[in-house]
Formats: C-alpha cells, structure tokens, sequence
C-alpha cells in the first residue's frame, strides 16, 4: 500500500469519526452538562441556542461530505477502467 493511500485512509477516518461526532454532540445531554459549567451566562445561552447546536451538526455534515468524496475518489482511482487495455 502506498503511503498517499494510506494518509487518504487516514483522512478519510478522520473526517467520518469528527463528522458523526459533531453531529451528535450537540443534541445529547453531555453537551447540556459541559456548557452549564460556562461561568459567562450570555456565553452559555449561545451554546445552548438550537441554531448555534445546528451550526455545530452543519460542520459535522461538512466532514461527513468531504469524507465521502475523498472516499469516492480514492475508489475511482483504485477502480479499473473499461475498454482500457
């Protein structure tokens, strides 16, 4: 295996792992614990805010989308092509 696939791999993980976590993040109750311990109350409205916690998940999509075009041209490359002799 080369070594550019590999860090593409490596990328590619990496984008899915952060993807689903900030997607998740934000609507579970670790997320409501961790932000009451804000001492700035404006700060801790802002974090709490549902368009601030859908921004968070709208970065999530962004990695969840990148990974899967890396994911779809590390295979186009990988693939044989027809009629190609």
């Amino acid at each position: 295996m080369r070594l550019e696939v590999l860090f593409r791999l490596l990328f590619i993980l990496y984008c899915v792992e952060a993807g689903l976590f900030l997607v998740m993040a934000p609507w579970s109750p670790i997320w409501d614990r961790n932000v009451l311990q804000i001492p700035l109350a404006a700060l801790r409205a802002f974090a709490l805010h549902p368009a601030a916690r859908g921004a968070v998940s709208g970065f999530g999509l962004v990695h969840l989308v990148w990974g899967a075009h890396d994911l779809d041209a590390l295979l186009t490359l990988r693939r044989p092509r027809r009629g190609a002799a």
